[in-house]
């Protein structure tokens, strides 16, 4: 029997965990394909990891012409817990050993409420999904909120849409409550990991995942590893200045990128358009509901409204400006574009793709996808569970 306080006691025992929870059951021989070590001492790990209960015995192998082998698994047992704090809504969801999802719930929160209501309101939807799913442990939950994060610590540091959040010990007040190991990151690099296990970057090394929503934010991978920087801070592009003398920003600057673009500036200016009489699709809507989002500025644009398709195509003219700087000096091998915007419709991704490819040198854009990201509403979570995987198949 598995204790849920075991860990890979070396570093080849880590590596062969994540080989199988990412590959699914293999045999030894195939094990033995992609790691560098000798026949006796992958065998002796394999034995010690099947001794603690980490990974178990999955049956023969198909034959290869000789003898059978047997394979092997991460015990089924481990379940993972990820929770995607969002500005305005949450999404948690248990998964697997593999990381897949086996129970997903969303509901709809303010962030601004602070950490003592919004927590409050994420173990009651992860006491619904325990109970949906009949999980009655999680072996680790990964957490992301929409600000900067002392990754370290687990602390949000000076988050401009989350007030009250400020150093609130996220990580270690969530460990408590559910009786497990918690890492907490900003939602981003979540999205980023989620779309890297099982999304459009399976495949890359190399990219970036750009995040467009209530706020905007850009995942920086490296080798296949999330670049954080040195306080945590990297890839907050959302605060980089498209227009100086531009609206204030949260976070008490002017003119930046989400200030400019993100959902609440873009229900600024469509409700703007609205009351000027720029726009009479735009108007007719926020007659009929007394609000504008960016799914009714999508609809107008669907409807042919010339107003609302501007609105979309100077966004992601100013997205792609910003992103043509980065691609320049990155150089990555993929962009992914992912968040609730991404529902503008193509317009917007290609307006993005025109000033990357306009903007950036031909040898960092000649071979450049710039993609929509494939997972959705999940890339958060399930990177959430790829995050604290990661910690738990590491030596302790």
């Amino acid at each position: 029997m598995r204790s849920s306080t075991v860990r890979p006691a070396n570093l080849h025992q880590a590596h062969l965990l994540r080989l199988l929870r990412d590959r699914g059951p293999q045999s030894r021989v195939a094990l033995g394909g992609l790691v560098e070590l000798s026949r006796s001492k992958l065998a002796f790990e394999i034995e010690r990891l099947v001794e603690s209960g980490l990974i178990v015995p999955d049956g023969l192998a198909a034959s290869r012409g000789g003898r059978r082998s047997h394979n092997v698994r991460v015990a089924p047992s481990f379940r993972f817990l990820g929770v995607d704090i969002g500005a305005t809504s949450v999404d948690v969801a248990v998964s697997n050993a593999e990381l897949e999802i086996i129970g997903h719930l969303a509901a709809p929160l303010n962030v601004r409420d602070g950490p003592g209501a919004v927590l409050e309101q994420v173990l009651a939807l992860v006491g619904r999904l325990r109970r949906t799913t009949s999980v009655e442990h999680f072996d680790g939950a990964g957490i992301g909120v929409p600000g900067p994060v002392r990754f370290p610590e687990g602390v949000p540091v000076a988050p401009p849409i989350m007030p009250g959040w400020n150093g609130f010990p996220v990580r270690e007040a969530m460990s408590r409550e559910l009786g497990c190991p918690v890492l907490v990151d900003n939602d981003v690099n979540l999205m980023t990991l989620g779309e890297q296990q099982a999304g459009a970057a399976r495949s890359v090394r190399d990219f970036l995942y750009v995040k467009l929503g209530t706020g905007i934010g850009c995942g920086i991978v490296v080798d296949g590893e999330v670049r954080r920087g040195v306080t945590g801070s990297a890839g907050d592009i959302g605060h980089i200045q498209v227009e100086p003398d531009g609206p204030r920003c949260p976070c008490g600057n002017t003119g930046c990128l989400e200030a400019c673009f993100g959902g609440n500036a873009l229900a600024r200016d469509a409700t703007a358009l609205a009351r000027s009489g720029g726009s009479a699709a735009l108007a007719e809507r926020l007659a009929s509901a007394g609000r504008l989002t960016a799914k009714d500025v999508s609809a107008a644009a669907s409807a042919g409204d010339t107003a609302a398709q501007d609105l979309i195509r100077e966004g992601g003219t100013r997205t792609g400006h910003v992103l043509a700087g980065l691609v320049s000096f990155f150089n990555p091998g993929l962009v992914v574009i992912g968040g609730g915007l991404t529902g503008l419709g193509h317009s917007l991704l290609a307006s993005i793709r025109a000033q990357i490819y306009h903007r950036s040198l031909p040898l960092a854009t000649g071979n450049l996808p710039i993609v929509p990201g494939e997972l959705g509403q999940v890339a958060g979570v399930v990177g959430a569970t790829r995050l604290i995987s990661d910690h738990v198949f590491s030596p302790a």
